[in-house]
Order: C-alpha cells, then structure tokens, then sequence
C-alpha cells in the first residue's frame, strides 16, 4: 500500500478513485502545525530557532497518516504545487520522522497543476524530492512575519492605545489606502473648459471634431481654464469657415490579453462581476477541487495561486481546435501565441488559470454549478479561448480641421475607429464595461482634403478636474502587484485582516481607511518609515524570491532584518505617550484641522470656544478632544465633515419638546444619536445624555431629524397582545431591534423597520420565538443552518451574538464583516471566514470573550507553564510581551483623553501580532 498525502477531503476523494486499489489518501486539512501565539516562537539569539506546534485536530490527523506510513511502501507527498503545498508536505514529514512513523520506505514528491485523471497520472510518473529552496523561503516568509508582529505589535500597544496590531504586508497595503485618502483630501478641483464642434459634409453626414489649436500653439486638455475664453473661442467658431486639412488612416491590431494569472483573475472579476477578491479565490477553490460529472468528480480548472501565464502545449493545441471549430480558420493565429510571465521568480511561475478541458464549453457545465462559479468558470474559458484568438485589425482615422476667422486660425482634431476583422473581440473585451472601445459610435464619415464644412453647433462644456478614485479590492491588487508587494496567494487574506481589524471600511465597493487606520499609518511613517516603504517591502519580496532560487541563504536575510529592524524599535522605546501623540498630531494636522471657509481658527472648541482641540488617544484609538478636559468633555472623530465640524458628530437639529441638540456621532460600537450632552446633578454626579444606535443598514449620512427623534424614542408600544392584553414592546438593544412580550425577546429581522413595525408582525415574531426559545441564555439565538463545511464538513450556523452577528463551525466562531448578517452571507462565504481563524493553539483551556464585530480574531495563546514573580494578573492579561519593550504602563491622565464612546475593558489580542 502507498500512502498518498494531500490537503483537502474532498481532494483526498477524488484522488483515491483516480488511483484505485494499493493507494490510501489521505488529508492534512492544510497546514499541520504553526509558530505558537507567544514570545519566543522564533528566537533570533538562537540563530532563528523556530518552535512549531501542532494543535490537537492536526495531531489526531497526523497520528492517522503516521499510523498508515508505518505499514505502507511509500509515502507520496501530493500537496499544493506552490510554496505553501511546499512547505506543508515539508511539515507533515518532519512530524512523521519525530513520531517515528518512518523506516526505510521511500519519500517522493509528486505535484499535479489540475484535479484530473491524466495529470495525477503523469505526477506519479514523475516524482522528486522536497524543493529544500522553497521550503526556506516559506521559513524567511513566516520568521519574517512573525518576528514583525510579535516586535511591533507591543510597542503599538503601549505607544499607541487602541492599536491592534500591524504586519509586515498588511501595513504597506493600509498605507496604500490612506495615502490615496490623503491625495483626495488635498485635491484642489481646477476649472477647465473643452469646444466641440459638430460639422456636416458636403453628404450631411454629421460628426464631431474638438478644438485643439489656435494661432500655432496647441491646446492641451487644461488650458481653457474659463468661462471667458470658453467664449472667446465659440464666438470665434461660430463665424469661421471649416476646410479639410487632413485625412490619414492608419490600420492597427490589438492583441488579445494573456491567459489569467491569479491577480488578474481577482481584478477582472471584481469589475464584471462585483465579486471581492477572497470570494473569486473561494469559487476558484471549488472550481480547482472539481465537480461531479459522469459519476467521477473532476476538478474543472487548474491551479488557482499563480504567477504564470503559461499555458501547456497540449492545452494550446485543445484551444485552437476550439476557435476553429467555433468560429472558423480566419480566427485561428497562424502560429501559438505565447505569453511570458514578469515574475522574476521562475521556479513559481505556474501555469496560468484555465479550464482543464477546453472542450468543456460554460453550456455544458452550467447546470452543475452554483450561479457564481459558473460566471467564474465560463469568465476563465472565454479569456483562455481568447487568449489564442487572431489578433483584432482597425484603422484608425485622424481629420485635422482648419477654421478661419478674421486673422485667426484654429484647428480642431475628428478621431475615429473601425473594426476591420474584430478577431479575438468576438469573444472577450477587458475594458467593455468601462467603455473604451467604441468603435462604432466614433466612424467619421468619409473625408478628402481641401473639402468644405458646414457648421452645424459649437458647443462649449464646462468640466473640473476629479481628484483620484478610491481604491477598489481589485484595484489596490493590482497596485500592489505593480509595487512588487505581497504574492498572489497572499493579497485576498490581506485585504481580508484590514478590513477585519477595522482599519479600512467598503463603501460603495471602494476602499476607505478608518481613523484608527491613518492614525497607524502616520505612527508607522513617523518612527518606522522604512518598513512601510513601497520600495523597501518590494526588495525584501525579491530577496525571498532568490532564497526560493536557491540563491541566497535564508538566515543571512533574517540576520540583515533583524539587525536594522531593532535599532529602529530601540530608538523609540524611550518615547512617552504623550511625544507620540504630539508628533501625530502634528503630521495628521492638514486632515484633522484643514482651514475653515470662515478663516476662523479650525482648532477652536466648539463646544466651549476656549479650549484648543487635537489629537487624544484612548483604549480604542485616535480621537480629536479638547483641552480644557474635563471641564469641556468635547470628543469627536478624527476624520473632518464638509463643515470642519468632524465625521464624527453631525448637528440634526433641536429637539421641539426639550429644546436640545440632536447629533449623529460615531461610537467604539457604530453609529449612534445623541440628545443633548452630558451633564452634572447637583451633587455633581455625571449625567448621561440619551443616545440610541443606528439600526443596521441606516448609515448616518441617510438620517434626518424626523427619524432620529423616534429613534430616541424608543422604545415604545406596538399594541396590546390578544390573548392577556399586555403591552407588546419594540426599542434596539444590545442585540439589535426587538419586540418584548413580558419576559419574552424576540429579534426582528434585518429587513424589517423597528419604527413601523405592526402589532400582527410583532405578535408572529413572539409566538414563533414562544414555540422556538432556542437554547443558552434568554434571548440567545438558535442560528440560521448555512450548510454543511465544504471541506471539513460539519454543519455552519450563522447566528446574532453579544457582539455582532458571526458564523460558528465545530467550536470555531468567525465574526461576520460589516456588509453580512445570517441573513445575507453564504456558506461559501463563511467557510472561508471559518477557515480564515488560526487554528486553536491545543494548550489554552480559558475561554476568550469574543471581539467586537469588525474587530480581529485572535489565535489562542498557549498558556504559560510559571507565571513571573508579580501581581498576580488578571484571566484577561495576555502573556509576556518580546524581550525588547518593558511592560506597558497605564497611561497618565495628561496625554490622554476618555474616549467617545465607554466599553468594558478590552483585552489585549496578543495573538493578532503574529498575523
């Protein structure tokens, strides 16, 4: 018998049948051990010794693939054809040996680019060893990552409250994002003005030519900058004579796109379809892994992480019978095309993305597969196809236009396109939806020199310059590939951790940095710039690309790393809190203070008009308060509205009955209103103003005085129940809207309004909750059954808890992002939250609170075997923090603030360094 060792169940399936009789395979469900959530677990005084763990579920599957090898033959390592598949076939080795599972038998290496038959077939005929090269630079990558966070991440902590934690890519990609909000934020709009002029023949045909000269000088897009000239010049057009000056066609070939590689597959179906760039590699995923067809399940494209863009010469072959059948010898190149990839790392450089079988047109699988992996699938098989397609043929038609007036000459410039031979465009077109081909509204009539215009309008528009758009997930991919920054496997779980941990929010599917982000972004660049530079992250990338070589060891890389990387956390070890937020403060100064139109000062207190607002940090991070703290308690976030009043805080008006300001400000736990403010008793005790939250799906932008006035309301009475007459209550709570029958909750649904909910609805939703209690504490929510674990199996529930709505699998909880509720979210979509969690480390036995929705997951830190001589810590105290920052101290009243918003004490998620 031969062992077999791959990573998915459901890969381990459909191997076995392709294999048959004397092979047993089995799955590592990925990685089988990991660096522990703790100091230590890479120790740089020890040559970079790195401590592995393996946590119980990994070691009751590695006992049972040991337990297979001590009988079996052979044991073949089947993992990913990638660094990862690499390093865990690594891993699951080095555990076997320690478990003593292995003798004398062989250990072979087998990769296969595709889930089919033939090619699990030629990987068995064609094993190797362990590449030892890729192994050390999956070490370099990890040691890396993990020496970063579980260094910086203390001293974030101590030096900036209510930062969570940042990463070595992770802190370049939110630099990204915030460097684009600052550019927006800084745009100055410029006023410029465009003539178009639309003509006829001799014929009437009609078409349009824009100004472009005048007087020997050119024109360019910005240089008729108002309404005047704007004017000028159409007072000139209107009287002038329009002559032909020159008629040139040019033919021109545009050559199909290359097959897709793993970025620009995220990237494409981002803007066609809308898909986020973890969901495009979750559908490929199960795309890779196969489906049932015929009674065998066979995966229906290749390997889904890659830089390459090569295609195999038999898949080649397989695509130009296709477009020959399909669409005729006119479309087939007369010879392959071929395509180079720009990775610099060639032992990486895969095949690129296709179907396995080209013949397996969309039609013919469409019936087989949920909505979204069809659309993936035929998106895949139309730019393979087309990949291999002939060449599109154009002209290009360019008229120069003279027109005279008085003892002026303009000149005005008619462009246009025509398809010749539309070859490949017959069947894909990238930039179709942002319409820059189009070639059939801009054909210009035909044309000689010398000949006569009529005129028949001259228009002059109006235009301002736009500052530059918002990253989208797809498009900061592609900036960071452009950058050198990250890998394809990487940048969907990097976008994943910003947006978990609340430094970038989706809005409008574009990404936008949230305060505590900037406020991280602007530390970084202040005390650690040459970690978050563009130039500095991408050269490290190329490092460990010429360890995978076997080029460069991978220690010298670490040593070169660590060396630098400490004297920069030593220089500001000593730095006080309240240095740190000076420093902020002044740099962050242009965003949190921009000008007033007014010219009043923009750091005058609103509240008390004497005090001067600036930056303060608390438990949850950045805020702007004021100085004459605590006598004014004026707080608002950082980021400022269109008034300078702050994102944070928006006037709705005057209460009628109590004559006090309503407001919309932004809270540790979301939007919320607010009545008035705080104030004092005559004993002196505080007095809490009256606030409501948001229900979800309302943003405050959308909220006016009318609605924020029954918000405040609440709660109120729906009606009397039928059957004892007793009040049905609606209001929000901790838990979101509800509906109260004496002792009874009852949640009301994401798509239901608290304010206009009846006394028939309210009643359903108090009997149905009568019927079904659920289990736990009073009012817990049973959960919405997703489906069964794609991979793992086991039932998904989706459910509302303490702290937002999350998904839950075998004892392993994911909070949902702020765009999900049970609702809405997928069982593909949670899988892969779920699978998304680190693996609970096997020695922690304490229960840990979950986070604030929004807000990271942490692993599971080992518990610590003494505890050091000390006040006895709290269950909540996370474990000793890397030699090279001293314990934190709370911070003085002095340099901060109380935040906006109040909250039990957070625990610290040490954990989250390491990611």
């Amino acid at each position: 018998m031969k062992v077999v060792v791959v990573e998915s169940p459901a890969k381990a399936k459909t191997i076995n049948k392709y294999l048959g009789p004397g092979y047993e395979v089995l799955a590592s469900f990925g990685h089988v051990r990991d660096l522990p959530a703790k100091d230590g677990s890479v120790d740089p005084e020890q040559d970079f010794r790195m401590l592995w763990e393996v946590d119980d579920k990994s070691n009751k599957r590695l006992n049972d693939i040991a337990k297979a090898v001590k009988g079996a033959e052979k044991l073949i390592l089947a993992t990913d054809p990638d660094r990862e598949g690499e390093a865990i076939s690594w891993h699951v080795l080095e555990v076997l040996k320690q478990k003593h599972a292995l003798k004398s038998q062989p250990v072979e290496r087998v990769v296969f680019n595709a889930i089919t038959k033939q090619a699990v077939a030629d990987a068995m005929k064609n094993p190797r060893q362990i590449d030892a090269a890729l192994v050390d630079a999956y070490l370099a990558r990890r040691a890396l990552d993990y020496l970063v966070g579980f260094t910086l991440s203390p001293v974030l902590w101590r030096k900036l409250p209510g930062a969570r934690s940042a990463g070595r890519v992770q802190s370049v990609a939110l630099k990204l994002v915030s460097d684009r909000e600052l550019e927006i934020e800084r745009f100055v709009a410029r006023e410029y003005w465009s003539l178009v002029a639309k003509l006829a023949t001799p014929r009437n045909e009609t078409f349009e030519a824009r100004l472009v000269g005048a007087d020997g000088k050119k024109i360019q897009r910005l240089d008729i900058g108002s309404g005047q000239e704007a004017e000028d010049f159409k007072k000139a057009l209107e009287t002038a004579a329009f002559t032909v000056q020159s008629v040139e066609a040019k033919p021109a070939r545009r050559n199909p796109y290359p097959p897709f590689m793993t970025s620009t597959l995220q990237q494409e179906a981002s803007r066609k379809f809308g898909f986020a760039p973890a969901h495009t590699m979750r559908l490929a995923q199960r795309l890779y892994e196969g489906i049932d067809i015929g009674g065998e399940t066979t995966g229906l494209i290749t390997y889904m992480r890659t830089d390459g863009v090569d295609i195999a010469p038999e898949a080649i072959a397989s695509a130009r019978s296709v477009i020959g059948k399909d669409y005729g010898p006119r479309y087939v190149p007369s010879s392959p095309r071929q395509y180079v990839t720009k990775s610099k790392n060639a032992q990486e450089a895969h095949e690129a993305i296709r179907p396995t079988d080209l013949t397996r047109r969309p039609a013919d699988v469409r019936k087989l597969l949920e909505p979204d992996q069809a659309k993936l699938y035929e998106l895949i098989w139309l730019r393979t196809i087309a990949s291999q397609m002939e060449s599109a043929e154009l002209e290009r038609t360019t008229v120069d236009i003279i027109a005279k007036v008085a003892a002026r000459l303009l000149e005005l410039r008619a462009t246009g396109t025509v398809v010749k031979f539309d070859g490949f465009l017959t069947l894909y077109n990238e930039d179709q939806d942002d319409k820059s081909d189009e070639e059939d509204a801009n054909r210009l009539p035909a044309m000689s020199t010398g000949e006569a215009l009529q005129k028949r309008e001259i228009l002059a528009s109006q235009h301002f310059t736009e500052p530059p758009p918002r990253y989208s997930e797809a498009s900061l991919v592609k900036r960071m590939e452009e950058l050198g920054i990250g890998r394809p496997s990487t940048y969907a779980s990097i976008l994943q951790v910003l947006k978990d941990r609340g430094y970038v929010r989706l809005d409008k599917k574009r990404l936008i940095p949230e305060d505590k982000g900037r406020v991280l972004t602007a530390f970084l660049e202040n005390f650690f710039q040459k970690y978050v530079e563009y130039d500095f992250t991408a050269n490290l990338e190329e490092q460990l690309d010429l360890i995978s070589n076997n080029e460069l060891p991978y220690k010298d890389v670490l040593r070169d790393f660590w060396r630098d990387f400490m004297v920069a956390i030593s220089s500001i070890k000593d730095l006080r809190v309240a240095q740190v937020i000076d420093a902020l403060d002044e740099v962050l100064a242009p965003h949190l203070f921009p000008p007033k139109p007014d010219g009043t000062d923009p750091r005058q207190c609103p509240n008390c008009g004497t005090g001067k607002i600036g930056l303060k940090l608390g438990r949850f991070g950045g805020f702007i308060g004021c100085s004459n703290y605590p006598e004014c308690k004026y707080t608002r976030q950082l980021t400022a509205g269109p008034d300078g009043a702050g994102g944070g805080m928006r006037k709705l008006g005057e209460d009628p009955e109590t004559k006090l300001e309503v407001t919309v400000r932004s809270g540790r736990f979301g939007s919320y209103l607010q009545l008035g403010e705080a104030t004092k008793d005559e004993d002196g005790t505080a007095v809490k103003p009256k606030r409501a939250s948001l229900p979800k799906g309302v943003s405050p932008d959308e909220i006016d005085l009318e609605r924020a006035l029954k918000l405040l309301a609440l709660p109120r009475v729906v009606g009397k129940h039928p059957d004892d007459g007793e009040d049905i209550i609606a209001g929000v709570g901790r838990f979101g809207p509800y509906v109260k029958h004496g002792k009874t909750y009852a949640n009301i649904g994401a798509d239901e309004d608290i304010l206009n909910i009846g006394l028939n609805r309210a009643v359903t939703l108090i009997e149905e909750k009568k019927a079904n209690p659920g289990k736990g504490r009073r009012g817990a929510d049973p959960g919405k059954q997703l489906g069964e674990h794609p991979q793992k199996g086991g039932m998904i529930v989706a459910k509302n808890g303490r702290y937002g709505p999350y998904v839950s699998h075998d004892g392993v909880n994911a909070n949902l992002p702020n765009d999900k509720t049970p609702e809405t979210i997928t069982l593909d979509e949670a899988a892969a939250l779920i699978d998304a969690r680190p693996p609970k480390s096997g020695g922690s036995s304490a229960r840990r609170k979950r986070p604030a929705r929004g807000a990271a997951t942490a692993t599971k830190a080992a518990a610590p075997k003494a505890a050091p001589k000390a006040k006895a810590a709290p269950k909540t105290t996370v474990k000793a923090e890397p030699k090279v920052a001293a314990k934190p101290k709370k911070a003085a009243a002095a340099s901060t603030a109380k935040a906006p918003s109040k909250s039990k004490k957070a625990k610290t998620p040490k954990a989250e360094a390491a990611e």
